[in-house]
């Protein structure tokens, strides 16, 4: 059995991926707002590496405010066909604005105006 975390998650990962369908990478991210209140919604995570657990937001959005005052969060992924769940905990630095330009490029176009709006 594999030992590494980062290592066995990204296993589990490519078999999700394999039999989870389109949305295997769904995730489900808690923060926390400014007056210590809970808040969760599903975030698509899109690579795991030394890190951590990658994903995209609008800086703009309740999730990065609340990010912004309170850097600690946790995930939970759930593969039903693999009868697998995953948690992580930890705190939440922004990519490098390269990286999440580069991302932005890739999205459909559609997507990209839906963002800007």
């Amino acid at each position: 059995m594999n030992h590494d975390p980062l290592s066995l998650f990204n296993e589990l990962f490519d078999r999700a991926r394999s039999l989870e369908g389109p949305l295997y990478n769904a995730a489900a991210l808690a923060t926390v707002s400014a007056d210590s209140r809970p808040s969760v919604r599903m975030v698509l995570i899109k690579s795991a590496d030394e890190r951590g657990f990658v994903f995209f937001t609008n800086l703009r959005s309740r999730k990065a405010r609340e990010l912004g005052a309170n850097s600690r969060a946790a995930l939970c992924f759930w593969w039903p066909r693999l009868e697998t769940q995953v948690r992580a905990e930890g705190n939440v630095k922004p990519v490098d604005e390269t990286e999440a330009d580069e991302y932005f490029a890739t999205r459909p176009r559609e997507s990209r105006i839906g963002a800007w709006a």
